[in-house]
């Protein structure tokens, strides 16, 4: 999941930003050139993507960007 942290889809605003999710296309293709079957990263991937968003959405709005992973 570390090597998908470039692959994360924003949505911005007037009231901030938020993170929606990964580019799933790419996870796909990142799954497949790592030797991952599809058919496990189709089934885990969203599961994951879906608490990946809510804690970094969390740690965002209280203000916590020491875990976000390093500055770019």
């Amino acid at each position: 999941m570390q090597r998908l942290t470039g692959q994360l889809r924003l949505a911005t605003g007037m009231g901030g930003g938020a993170v929606i999710g990964w580019d799933m296309t790419a996870a796909m293709a990142m799954a497949s050139a790592l030797g991952v079957d599809p058919l496990i990263a189709a089934e885990c991937l969203p599961e994951i993507e879906a608490v990946m968003v809510r804690k970094l959405n969390e740690q965002m709005a209280s203000g916590d960007r020491s875990s976000l992973g390093p500055e770019r």
